[in-house]
């Protein structure tokens, strides 16, 4: 006899964390709704501890792989893997509240014509306590519906915290194992956007982990996220015939969104040049050179005033 499918597959990327792991399956186990497996794909963490926690829930397939320096193939594994008809994806050191998948699926078993619900988050320090802030909640009226054009460049959707039906991953494709981990969740959404409409739930379902170890925390690859936005838009350009009127308005949007990714001067180089890739004459749009020198000026005197603080301290 065949093994029944269950309704929600979640996947969880994990590598060298294992007592916040332990904390997020906690977070799984006290779920009010049960009919759904857990997929963690341990991304090369050496040792058998990781195996021993899932271990010890019923609910969960452990798949060790070898390491690739980052979660976004360990998701896709994850995906491939899934049973369930929807996916949700838990990052090993975030958490949910009890009633997160519950409300999640009662509102995709509804709503039809909605492919992905999702919700804000509370922020935890690196201890597991509520800081009293929250992250995902900016934007919240242009988050539910069809968002697609108000969200490139703008907002995205927090990555512990949408329910996906599977069928909609597998029309938009997986997340790009061309990038690095640097905002790939965020052209994953933007992706699944231009096929379906989102629902938010304007709660904070998720415990959203803030800690010294995050792998976002000063990453200068941010400075390429623009530039993989614009090539995902002119993707679906080109397979789906979006109007060339959108694409023009989603291009320059993103031209000044690559122009203030810069963090430095190094990085003002390479989105100068990235510009160029995505548009030569992006020097003519509107508010572009204001943009340009504005961004310069910030950053030159952001790198001499560090330099000024190197030489005291030296002194």
């Amino acid at each position: 006899m065949e093994e029944r499918s269950p309704k929600v597959t979640v996947v969880i990327p994990t590598y060298r964390r294992p007592a916040y792991l332990q904390e997020a399956l906690d977070s799984l186990s006290r779920q009010t709704f049960k009919d759904f497996e857990a997929i963690v794909v341990d991304d090369g963490t050496p040792g058998e501890e990781n195996r021993q926690i899932c271990s010890k829930y019923s609910f969960v397939r452990y798949i060790l792989t070898s390491n690739s320096g980052s979660p976004i193939r360990p998701r896709n594994i994850g995906i491939k893997e899934a049973r369930g008809e929807y996916i949700a994806f838990l990052d090993d050191d975030d958490q949910w509240v009890e009633e997160k998948l519950q409300k999640q699926v009662d509102i995709l078993d509804r709503q039809r014509d909605y492919g992905l619900v999702h919700s804000y988050c509370q922020i935890i320090d690196e201890n597991g306590r509520v800081t009293g802030e929250v992250t995902g909640q900016a934007f919240a009226d242009k988050k539910h519906g069809y968002v697609f054009d108000d969200m490139v460049g703008n907002f995205t959707v927090m990555l512990s915290s949408p329910l996906i039906r599977k069928e909609l991953i597998e029309k938009s494709g997986l997340f790009n194992e061309k990038m690095t981990a640097a905002g790939e969740d965020v052209e994953f959404f933007i992706r699944l956007a231009y096929y379906t409409r989102f629902w938010f739930i304007d709660e904070p379902l998720v415990r959203y982990r803030v800690h010294s170890n995050g792998i976002s925390k000063g990453n200068f690859n941010y400075v390429y996220l623009p530039w993989h936005l614009f090539r995902a838009v002119r993707k679906l350009s080109k397979k789906e015939s979006l109007e060339r009127p959108r694409f023009v308005a989603l291009r320059n949007r993103l031209i000044i969104k690559q122009i203030d990714a810069a963090g430095n001067l190094k990085g003002y180089l390479v989105s100068i040049g990235l510009c160029f890739r995505i548009y030569p004459g992006f020097f003519t749009l509107p508010g572009a050179m204001r943009t340009m020198a504005g961004k310069f000026r910030h950053l030159w005197r952001y790198t001499f005033k560090v330099k000024k603080k190197i030489k005291k301290i030296a002194a």
